[in-house]
């Protein structure tokens, strides 16, 4: 019987190959079912978190519920308190990190716990089972805990142990609708978790156990002794220091829930628009400063609501890092009867005089002026457009530099003609300026005057330009923001140049008994003051901050005593002392673009042989002007000075030369209306023939080209008025070529129109030089 023991041999063999065959289908089942399981039932995590607004230094500054109404802040890795950790896992889950979701030793003994006591002594969830149960709530049933063990395992499957402990701090529950670590130490103790103690970490450990009957605030005396009961436990495991848990258990508990922070609700507003969806908006302002800022402003308003002034806003910036700081929309966002929600920082307003500083540079740039340049501050007009200063007064010739100190209207407008509207225009929507991109051709000369809008953020980073060397870049809002789109908008020397001017102390808009004060800041400033006193704006620069600040009414309601002078310069001066108040003493140096030369005190130009005193001026070499002064001309007259001669009537003897004073023909009419004394010219020699075409009388009233609208019965006169040279002593006026009236040169005369319809107005000077101008009368 050979064959047997073969047969044998293979049937045994067949049979253990059946039997590896079971135990590896056994073995490999569930892994297949699970994966089908997976498929079919695939694990989604999805949790609504609260949006947060951080501070620079990580802490909460504003916070929003959640799509589904919780207070649910999300927690960050490096967030989660050491101590904390380790209270949770010894108290929840102590094999946390060895087991795969489902603890098979906890489910045991719990399994033989309940059956021997025939009731339920001991739970078998580990944290990732109660991740699973927060993520998906069920009823408690035995069923439903093995659809936690499956979501667990699945859990397991697709995150880290660290990532699912964060998740089960994100999610414990802390009564009422508060959940998560973060919400219950942010609106319990007011702090970050990583800054929690020994006693604050272990009375949230016990708290999710029965969140509804221990309840900070309510049960305190209750959380205190299960928490002193768990720290006891601690202690005997040799978990924590002794002292540290001694220290523990006397620690009061004196929590209770607060409101979520509302530091800076505007700003938390716009974060929220400008990045949505995001959990962390982790931001660059400053919490001290901004709560100094907003104590301030506060404290400030209050005085000023007696004069019926309500609102004001104010914005820092960083000037090194272009970081904002402090954002206020408003003083009291809680005002509803002064529409306290409404964002001061970003509301279009009359931005008043403070678009002057940046005119001047503009123009400094283009080579048209320097800060001794003298420019004419006499009543002018632009068709039909009269500037006026803010005090209604005049000053005749000045310099730039005390035009801009001192904010004089009339120059800077004249500035402005010479500069071109759309260059400057062009510069502001360089600048970022929103109206001017939106209808920048539309504007007039009135746009430097306040004819415009702007808002206190883009005045304010306009103004940081100045701090930083003309260099303007983008705001930064966000602390993970490393983009530096950087533009030169000025150059250096201009900057320069107008950071020395709004330096000055020997200014009207420096605040009234403020030059008595010790407590000056050191600080570039300039104010503006918006038609009919509806805005106040002041805006200061040193080389840390740059601080924007506007004062007025929501309502546009403009009052009486606003102005920025008085009105928003004490508070940004009070802002300045307060958040930065041991700024270094150093303060911005000469450029390397820039030179100093000589120029005559007469006009600000490069001094000539007639010139005897000089003054020092900057400017930019190869841009600023190189014109010669020409405040004096030499003027042929007779021997008793009784005439002047030109080349035509010169006699062969009988005369000399002499200087004159070199005025313009607006200057001679301010001189004469105010009854300052001017030397005058001589009158041309009555002999000569010549017909002179140049400086002819420039025709100043009534407007060219305007349409009039007149009550006839009333007989109203139209003023006729001119600018003549020095030398002109009569001018002849005449209406459609008929002769009106003989006057002298700064004469006003007046005529009243007979008839509608169009009238031909002629100036014609002594010396037979004429000027036509035209207009259109109607009447009512």
């Amino acid at each position: 019987m050979p064959l047997v023991p073969s047969i044998q041999k293979s049937l045994n063999s067949l049979l253990k190959k059946k039997r590896l065959g079971w135990v590896w289908v056994a073995g490999i089942l569930p892994f297949v079912l699970l994966l089908l399981m997976h498929w079919v039932f695939p694990l989604r995590v999805s949790v609504s978190y609260s949006p947060v607004i951080t501070a620079s230094d990580g802490s909460v500054v504003n916070a929003f519920l959640s799509k589904d109404d919780k207070w649910r802040m999300q927690l960050e890795p490096d967030e989660i308190n050491p101590v904390l950790k380790k209270a949770v896992l010894l108290k929840e889950d102590q094999y946390f990190y060895y087991h795969p979701g489902v603890n098979p030793f906890a489910i045991g003994r719990a399994f033989v716990n309940n059956l021997t006591t025939g009731r339920k002594t001991s739970g078998a969830s580990t944290i990732t089972m109660q991740v699973a149960r927060l993520l998906y709530p069920k009823k408690r049933t035995y069923g439903n805990k093995l659809v936690e063990a499956f979501r667990a395992l699945q859990l397991e499957w697709q995150y880290s142990k660290d990532e699912i402990l964060q998740l089960y701090l994100n999610l414990v529950p802390f009564g009422g609708n508060i959940e998560g670590v973060k919400a219950a130490s942010v609106l319990y103790f007011q702090q970050s978790p990583r800054a929690l103690s020994l006693a604050q970490a272990v009375a949230l450990t016990v708290i999710p156990n029965k969140p509804s009957s221990l309840r900070i605030g309510e049960q305190n005396d209750r959380i205190v002794a299960f928490r002193n009961k768990w720290l006891q436990a601690y202690g005997q495991l040799n978990a924590f220091p002794q002292q540290a848990i001694e220290d523990a258990l006397q620690e009061p508990l004196e929590a209770f829930r607060v409101q979520a922070p509302r530091l800076a609700p505007h700003f938390a507003y716009r974060m929220r628009q400008k990045y949505p969806g995001k959990p962390i908006l982790k931001t660059t302002l400053n919490p001290a400063v901004q709560e100094k800022v907003q104590q301030l402003a506060f404290n400030y308003m209050q005085r000023l609501k007696a004069l019926n002034i309500h609102n004001a806003a104010v914005l820092v910036i960083n000037n090194q890092t272009k970081a904002v700081e402090a954002y206020l929309g408003s003083s009291d966002f809680l005002d509803d009867m002064h529409a306290g929600q409404v964002d001061g920082v970003r509301a279009l307003r009359s931005p008043g005089s403070t678009l002057k500083p940046f005119l001047y540079a503009t123009a400094f740039d283009k080579g048209l002026i320097t800060p001794k340049t003298i420019i004419s501050d006499v009543p002018i007009d632009y068709a039909g457009y009269r500037p006026e200063n803010y005090y209604a007064t005049y000053n005749g010739n000045v310099t730039i530099e005390r035009a801009l100190a001192t904010s004089l209207n009339i120059p800077a407008v004249k500035v402005l003609d010479q500069l071109g509207v759309s260059a400057f225009v062009q510069k502001l929507q360089q600048a970022e300026f929103a109206e001017m991109k939106r209808r920048g051709q539309h504007m007039g000369l009135s746009m430097i005057l306040g004819g415009c809008g702007a808002t206190l953020e883009e005045l304010t980073n306009l103004y940081s330009s100045f701090a930083n060397s003309g260099v303007q870049a983008p705001l930064k809002w966000l602390q993970g923001d490393t983009t530096r789109q950087e533009k030169q908008l000025l150059s250096p020397a201009a900057a320069y140049m107008v950071n020395q001017i709004l330096t000055q102390l020997q200014r009207p808009d420096l605040p009234h008994n403020a030059q008595n004060s010790a407590y000056l800041p050191k600080i570039a400033w300039k104010t503006g003051t918006s038609y009919g006193r509806k805005d106040a704006w002041s805006i200061g620069y040193n080389k840390k901050y740059t601080i924007g600040v506007w004062v007025g009414n929501f309502s546009g309601e403009g009052v009486p005593e606003l102005n920025g002078t008085d009105t928003a310069t004490p508070l940004l001066f009070s802002l300045f002392n307060t958040i930065d108040y041991n700024s270094a003493d150093g303060w911005y140096q000469a450029p390397k673009g820039m030179g100093y030369r000589a120029v005559c005190p007469e006009s600000g130009l490069s001094v000539n042989s007639f010139c005897q005193d000089q003054l020092l001026d900057t400017y930019i070499p190869g841009t600023s002007s190189v014109r010669k002064c020409a405040h004096l001309k030499k003027v042929t007259v007779s021997e008793d000075g009784k005439f002047a001669y030109c080349t035509s009537c010169q006699p062969n003897g009988g005369y000399m030369q002499k200087w004159y004073p070199n005025l313009a023909p607006e200057i001679l009419s301010f001189y004469a209306e105010e009854n300052l004394p001017f030397q005058k010219l001589p009158p041309h020699n009555p002999g000569c023939n010549r017909i002179f075409q140049e400086f002819a009388p420039v025709i100043t009233s009534p407007t060219a080209n305007m349409e009039f609208l007149l009550e006839r019965d009333e007989r109203q006169k139209l003023m006729l008025h001119c600018n003549t040279i020095n030398e002109v002593k009569k001018v002849y006026w005449y209406v459609n070529d008929k002769l009106l009236q003989a006057a002298a040169a700064n004469e006003r005369v007046f005529f009243a129109p007979d008839k509608a319809g169009k009238f031909k107005i002629s100036c014609t000077d002594d010396q037979g030089r004429n000027t036509n101008s035209y207009i259109t009368v109607k009447f009512l």
